[in-house]
């Protein structure tokens, strides 16, 4: 059964007001701009392009961390023994971003994630691999897995440092997702982002996170750093109920990292508009289903589709559903099967997900048959 790639024009009902478009340059090499709640991506420079991750892969640690606590194969109090090789990579002497574990001591879980996500020391990210899974590279693996689970299609992890491996990879967009997936699914775990500093062995270290610091609501997530990649961070800021979610990378020092990622933030809540187009349950448009109980699925947003439009932007505006299909049975409710993507004067400006409204099973051999004569006889017909 051949499957094609559907754009379907559609007709947004806005109601915003009039004001100035903004616009936006950052110097980073990659960035992102996404909206928490929906997941709509307000702004976007090359964030599909891969790119080294380094610290920012800790991210994916903490993820597979987090997962091992919820599960209950492992507790705050368990303590983790710190190997040679933990202490030789990631410690004092390896002249990276560490928490100056002693060899041969012994460390809490708890301590060793507030140390990976606010001092980024390598050495308790090596810690939690090899006491939760036995070495770097078994860790790496669960990662990978993770990775597949939450649908971060384009990221490859080889160490849970972030250290450089030329097989190691990521995009901005991945980033981005997997900072969403953290502060939806570990809520109760949030809070270590945002610490302001933590001491290990007499040793007081800030959140390396500046703009945690700024009182402009920044409370996550995560720098990186290597000669090689630059200096990057992923960002959450909570403004006034609204979240935003951003990525900058590449960049050439601290400061340049802390500034281009308060620029960004910073235009996102002020240049932004939330306009709401679709209510909860509201199907958008309708994708079609070869073979299924029903010939097309609704296809609705992740609750209420409430975009975040460029202030004055309305009258520019267009916008398609885009989906592969048809699509095959069973499609469950609540599978995400299409986008939404808003364009100004024909420029992709942001881009949600949308989901199946309800669950079409499979329709059987003849309703198969009826469909396949219909697309051979008169192209697709729902």
């Amino acid at each position: 059964m051949a499957r094609f790639w559907h754009i379907l024009a559609i007709t947004l009902a806005l109601t915003a007001p009039a004001m100035a478009q903004a616009q936006f340059d950052t110097q980073a090499k990659f960035a992102i701009l996404m909206d928490e709640q929906s997941g709509t991506v307000i702004f976007q420079k090359d964030a599909d392009l891969p790119m080294e991750p380094a610290s920012m892969a800790k991210l994916m640690t903490i993820a597979v961390v987090f997962h091992e606590l919820r599960d209950g194969r492992v507790k705050m109090s368990d303590e983790f023994f710190v190997s040679e090789h933990a202490w030789r990579t990631g410690g004092a002497t390896s002249g990276g971003s560490t928490m100056f574990a002693d060899l041969n001591s012994q460390i809490s879980v708890e301590n060793l994630i507030r140390s990976v996500i606010i001092q980024s020391g390598n050495d308790a990210a090596i810690i939690l691999a090899e006491g939760i899974a036995g070495s770097e590279g078994s860790f790496a693996a669960m990662m990978n897995e993770l990775a597949e689970e939450i649908g971060l299609t384009d990221s490859h992890f080889t160490n849970p440092t972030g250290l450089p491996d030329p097989e190691m990879h990521v995009t901005a967009r991945d980033l981005a997702d997997l900072a969403r997936y953290l502060i939806r699914e570990f809520p109760d775990y949030y809070h270590y982002f945002s610490e302001p500093e933590m001491e290990w062995n007499g040793i007081k270290q800030p959140n390396r996170n500046s703009l945690v610091e700024l009182g402009i609501g920044v409370d996550g997530l995560k720098t990186g750093h290597t000669e090689s990649a630059g200096y990057g961070s992923v960002i959450s800021t909570d403004d006034g109920g609204r979240r935003l979610i951003a990525v900058v990378h590449g960049l050439t020092s601290m400061a340049q990292r802390t500034e281009e990622g308060r620029k960004l933030i910073t235009w996102g809540a002020r240049a932004f508009e939330r306009v709401s187009a679709y209510a909860a349950g509201d199907v958008v448009a309708y994708a079609n289903v070869y073979g299924g109980t029903s010939g097309s699925v609704g296809l609705v947003g992740d609750g209420e589709v409430a975009l975040y439009l460029p202030k004055g932007s309305r009258k520019c505006l267009s916008a398609s559903v885009s989906y592969t299909g048809p699509l095959m049975p069973p499609v469950l409710q609540g599978d995400q099967v299409a986008e939404l993507r808003v364009f100004c004067d024909d420029q992709l400006v942001q881009v949600a997900p949308l989901f199946a409204a309800e669950t079409i099973e499979d329709g059987g051999i003849t309703r198969k048959a009826t469909d396949a004569l219909k697309q051979l006889a008169l192209g697709w017909i729902p």
